[in-house]
């Protein structure tokens, strides 16, 4: 069993998942209000909201990233 190291944009592309992974927890706890008939979430949580965006820019960077890296080494 061989022990690869990472890749130029791993470590982006985890920290891209969990940053869309946190938005789409406070997506979530978000919109269950509206849903429940309690009253909505200050604000500041529907910002955290646009995390899901940011993540997805992170891992897609990233990506970007690691095929760049794999042209060069070609």
């Amino acid at each position: 069993m061989s022990t690869t190291p990472p890749g130029a944009g791993d470590r982006l592309v985890r920290i891209g998942a969990i940053v869309f992974f946190v938005g789409a927890l406070a997506t979530l706890a978000t919109v269950a209000p509206l849903f429940l008939g309690t009253r909505p979430l200050p604000s500041i949580a529907w910002s955290l909201c646009m995390l899901m965006g940011v993540g997805f820019l992170i891992a897609a960077a990233g990506v970007v990233r690691s095929v760049r890296a794999g042209a060069r080494e070609r």
